[in-house]
């Protein structure tokens, strides 16, 4: 349906002259009575009363002015908005868990202060539970954490996946593939938090490894903690044996304090996703943008090989 013939059915309902409603428009009284009966054909009725001289309209007309007149400003509300400059400001309360503070996260936040220079950001580090929770309860706008949500009151979209790795400290155990396994099963074997998808993950392959080699399930020790320092310390005391992504070691690694593993299979990478409400604010959704856009980047440019961005 076009807009205009809208326009002029309730331009000319409101000065009830043709010649008026034309010169308000800047058309010909012809062409207003034109775009009067076209709408009429489309609209299969008739909006204006021409058996009198005196200008009325018909009892359909009247019926559908209000909802004519309701378009006509949603179609000029919409006009006036699509010329602004979006304004992204006010406070962004941002969750993201520790993974992310120990890669990515200042070059995130220095991207946010410097394209919008308005946008409070109100910062929570936790697990990828307590900001699923938060999320779901309204208190945070948005979350970066390990995979997804599964509601329909969110979107989730991946946004870097981090390869992960059997990591100690050199010298903890013989590298050599054989016996590996049974080596490591012996040792307390160091992950994130319990019930994440990385504690998840490890638990089945230290299961399936330990039944492979006869051992009981009991005789495994995974630990879990959700710092990604304290997991660090832990390795570089000789503690025990973790599955994280190398990243976190990267300068251990090429030092030689700390070794990879040849320990088969490999847990599954991290894949990290931002989370926010299908309703999401034009600020969150700025947010969203410049999170990819840094994540990009910082891969590219700082983490290659260790980082892959989605």
């Amino acid at each position: 349906m076009n807009t205009r013939f809208l326009e002029t059915f309730v331009t000319l309902a409101q000065l009830e002259s043709f010649r008026a409603t034309a010169r308000a428009l800047h058309a010909t009284p012809a062409a207003i009575s034109l775009r009067i009966r076209s709408l009429e054909d489309e609209l299969k009725c008739q909006l204006i009363d021409r058996s009198t001289p005196k200008f009325r309209l018909t009892p359909a007309g009247v019926g559908l002015l209000g909802l004519a007149a309701n378009v006509v400003d949603a179609v000029r509300a919409l006009r006036e908005a699509a010329g602004q400059k979006v304004v992204v400001g006010g406070k962004l309360r941002l969750g993201v868990i520790e993974t992310v503070v120990h890669s990515w996260l200042a070059h995130y936040i220095a991207h946010l202060n410097a394209h919008f220079p308005k946008l409070e950001i109100d910062l929570t580090v936790d697990t990828s539970a307590v900001l699923q929770r938060r999320l779901l309860n309204g208190e945070l706008d948005l979350a970066i954490r390990v995979e997804g949500i599964d509601s329909t009151k969110v979107v989730s979209s991946a946004v870097a996946s981090y390869p992960v790795r059997w990591i100690a400290r050199r010298g903890l155990l013989s590298p050599r593939k054989s016996g590996l396994a049974l080596r490591v099963l012996k040792r307390p074997l160091l992950t994130f938090g319990r019930g994440t998808a990385p504690q998840v993950a490890l638990e089945s392959i230290v299961h399936a490894l330990a039944r492979e080699h006869g051992l009981a399930q009991e005789t495994t020790r995974i630990t879990c903690s959700p710092s990604v320092a304290a997991i660090v310390q832990l390795i570089r005391d000789g503690y025990g044996v973790a599955a994280i992504p190398r990243l976190f070691v990267a300068d251990a690694l090429r030092s030689g304090e700390f070794v990879e593993l040849p320990l088969t299979p490999m847990p599954p990478p991290i894949v990290v996703s931002l989370c926010r409400p299908v309703d999401a604010s034009v600020t969150v959704n700025a947010a969203v943008n410049a999170a990819q856009d840094a994540c990009s980047t910082y891969c590219r440019s700082f983490a290659k090989d260790l980082i892959e961005p989605l």
